[in-house]
């Protein structure tokens, strides 16, 4: 099919089809469920616009929508490699340049091409910015499955993907979803390293690394701050032990670490001021968590190793820094040195 060939060319991996005419009342069922038990925690975003995630064929999305062209990218492979500084203690798809900038640029481009092949046709091009249940409809499409952790398992490509959608008044033949093919295996769920799993399938965002270090603004739970251990901004455990990982190809350059990662520490992470935060993070996802949010997941990495070469550090920054949950975070990890008797 031309749509297929025209994704592989702009650098998509995979791609599926979908019917946009029939709503994800299932799938929304349980996004409501998710929503009203206030398991989004801070991200009062995700109650925005219900309706929306629903049904694409609206005025929101796209009025007289019949198709989803469902595209899926690779950002991490077998080659991927952990860097030096503070590259290994950021999730994989973070380390490189943000994908939102390129992914946007070629899905317009597919939007763009998938209205020439009809008078009047249109289309949209979306991505995690836009109000769609996404892994559900790639899903839909045949793009892979759900896995257990709640994300898409492509076989082939594993679960280290990224997903775009184009959204069109074209009638395209959709493709048959794919059976889920975990099994009995649990690897995801056991790996969680704040048991942030109610279930297979079932996330409380509020307890995962992911949303602590990055989406969460002010003091982490105490409890919840040991599981984030070397974790600076998001978690990749849930996937890093997936048997679908294992054979996922080599990633592509543009999500390999910023060479300017190997001279920051840690430590340097904690003192930054505006322009040394603005020229570390420029065109980097990582700007997501804030200068000062920043400043506290170092802080509590540093807390979790428990060493006492770090007291005075520590010391200093419950003392002097100007923000009031850094130096909570500092004095929680003085306490734990004091609770270790070092």
């Amino acid at each position: 099919m031309a749509i297929s060939d025209k994704a592989r060319a702009l650098g998509f991996d995979r791609v599926g089809f979908a019917s946009a005419e029939v709503p994800l009342d299932t799938e929304f069922s349980r996004y409501e469920a998710f929503i009203d038990s206030e398991k989004h925690g801070e991200m009062a975003y995700l109650a925005k616009a219900r309706e929306a995630r629903r049904r694409l064929d609206t005025a929101d999305i796209l009025e007289g929508a019949r198709s989803v062209v469902c595209v899926a990218e690779r950002y991490a492979g077998t080659n991927d490699p952990d860097g030096q500084g503070i590259a290994r203690h950021i999730a994989r798809y973070a380390r490189g340049s943000d994908y939102h900038n390129h992914l946007r640029k070629r899905l317009r481009s597919l939007a763009a091409f998938v209205r020439k092949l009809a008078d009047g046709a249109e289309a949209r091009p979306m991505t995690d910015d836009v109000p769609v249940l996404e892994r559900a409809w790639a899903a839909r499409s045949g793009l892979g499955f759900i896995g257990k952790n709640g994300l898409l398992i492509v076989p082939g490509l594993g679960s280290f993907v990224l997903l775009g959608e184009v959204v069109t008044t074209l009638a395209l033949t959709p493709w048959t979803p794919m059976a889920e093919r975990c099994g009995s295996c649990t690897l995801c769920l056991d790996a969680c390293p704040t048991d942030a799993f109610d279930g297979p399938f079932v996330l409380d965002p509020r307890r995962c690394v992911s949303y602590l270090t990055i989406e969460l603004r002010g003091p982490m739970p105490e409890e919840l701050r040991p599981g984030v251990g070397e974790n600076l901004f998001g978690c990749d455990d849930c996937q890093t032990v997936c048997p679908y990982n294992r054979t996922a190809g080599e990633t592509k350059p543009r999500y390999l670490p910023f060479g300017r990662w190997e001279a920051t520490s840690l430590e340097g992470l904690i003192d930054l001021d505006e322009s040394a935060y603005d020229a570390l993070l420029v065109g980097s996802p990582v700007k997501r968590a804030m200068r000062e949010g920043l400043a506290r997941n170092a802080v509590t990495v540093i807390a979790n190793r428990r060493e006492p070469r770090y007291r005075s550090l520590l010391e200093r920054v419950a003392g002097e820094h100007p923000d009031p949950v850094v130096r909570g975070h500092a004095a929680w990890g003085l306490s734990l040195l004091e609770r270790s008797g070092d």
